[in-house]
């Protein structure tokens, strides 16, 4: 497979306001992002797609392209589908989507999204166990799977419901991992469709890939992962922990 590895890095966060470029040990999010996808060598090209003149500035520094992209998208794989459907990327056969605000997005993880993808899966995506403590979270997304590991559902509520209190949980709850990897005609179709009811409700783009049928297969990692930076406090733990294990 062609794989082209696209970052969105909309600059627009409410939460964290010019999050791309908010600084993660001395370097923007974004570049921090950049490097640690480029470590891995599992995609055969790199591009960030934003909405930002300043975010192109940065990102072309640190030797990547960046595209200029519509301001109007909804959601990240609205971005990555303007880039794919450039005459320049059109060669590629599988566009993979890495989140602009996951510095320590794991090597495992992308490599689980490609593996479903190329097993004959539409999408590709990653999920890691979660404590059944943190499972109340909303913003720690859930997501059920079938016998084949194909997602049956993802939701900010704890799913699934554990109707006796005793059951401890354990093995239970997987968080999803906001990674996807699309086939060619996978990513065409979704952008195409409109918004559907539990999408509009839950604010989980995946869901409308569900519910017009597309098979998102979720590989399973080993060990819980670091969540990505939405906030400022999650920035302060990211510069903690890139200082005890990277610095």
């Amino acid at each position: 497979m062609r794989v082209l590895g696209v970052i969105p890095a909309r600059l627009g966060s409410t939460r964290l306001p010019n999050k791309p470029l908010q600084l993660l040990a001395g370097e923007p999010l974004v570049t921090r992002v950049i490097q640690r996808v480029q470590e891995y060598r599992l995609t055969e090209d790199l591009v960030v797609a934003t909405d930002s003149p300043m975010v192109v500035q940065v990102v072309e520094r640190s030797g990547v392209r960046a595209v200029l992209t519509d301001g109007g998208h909804r959601t990240g794989t609205e971005r990555v589908a303007e880039v794919a459907g450039r005459p320049e990327f059109g060669h590629f056969e599988v566009l993979v989507n890495i989140q602009g605000d996951e510095p320590f997005v794991a090597r495992e993880a992308l490599e689980r999204a490609l593996d479903r993808v190329q097993a004959g899966d539409d999408v590709g995506t990653a999920a890691a166990p979660l404590d059944p403590a943190l499972a109340a979270d909303p913003a720690r997304v859930k997501v059920v799977t079938d016998a084949r590991g194909r997602a049956l559902y993802f939701s900010r509520a704890v799913i699934p419901h554990r109707r006796e209190s005793t059951d401890p949980g354990e093995g239970l709850y997987w968080q999803h991992i906001g990674l996807y990897a699309y086939t060619r005609p996978a990513l065409e179709q979704w952008v195409s469709w409109p918004p559907c009811p539990a999408e509009k409700a839950e604010r989980l783009e995946q869901l409308r890939a569900l519910h017009y049928g597309l098979s998102i297969g979720v590989g399973k990692l080993t060990g819980p992962v670091l969540a990505g930076v939405d906030t400022l406090d999650d920035l302060h733990r990211a510069e903690a922990h890139w200082h005890a294990h990277q610095g």
